[in-house]
């Protein structure tokens, strides 16, 4: 077992793992962050997104000893400080994109690294963007439709499926 250090969502956190421990557990497991989610395992499916150093991540595929010193945010760090939804979060409650909730953690972390990037995507550049990630349940338009309002565009003429 190894000792391993980082901030997550500005806390600074340790703990002991295994050379084998992903981040996903590590966060899970190790911290109780749940939010994250595992989803396939094999890096298929977004659900586990968080940033890592301020990029998105899949953390089913880094070691937890890889994020040693890094600053690291899950989707338990993206409300606002008064424990209201931030306004990517909000954004996906206001348009309804989502269903089950399963992998709306993932498409909020990857949202959030998109409009860091690209602050006025196209729809085009969302779903290109959002590939990574994978919804059974929402067929990505009202997704699709959040993440541009969080990016604060006009989406009243956007026509719902």
């Amino acid at each position: 077992m190894t000792k391993v250090t980082m901030t997550v969502n500005g806390r600074a956190v340790s703990g002991e793992v295994e050379g084998r421990t992903l981040l996903v557990q590590f966060l899970r497991e190790g911290l109780g962050l749940t939010g994250t989610h595992v989803g396939c395992d094999t890096s298929q499916c977004g659900s586990c997104v968080v940033h890592v150093d301020g990029r998105a991540v899949k953390s089913c595929t880094v070691f937890a000893l890889d994020a040693a010193g890094a600053e690291v945010r899950t989707i338990e760090g993206m409300a606002n400080a008064d424990g209201s939804l931030g306004p990517i979060q909000q954004a996906f409650q206001d348009h309804h994109g989502l269903q089950c909730g399963f992998c709306t953690p993932g498409m909020v972390m990857s949202s959030a690294a998109l409009l860091a990037e690209n602050p006025k995507p196209t729809e085009a550049e969302v779903r290109d963007y959002l590939e990574g990630n994978i919804c059974r349940c929402t067929g990505y338009h009202n997704i699709v439709k959040a993440v541009l309002a969080a990016s604060g565009q006009d989406v009243s003429a956007i026509a719902a499926e």
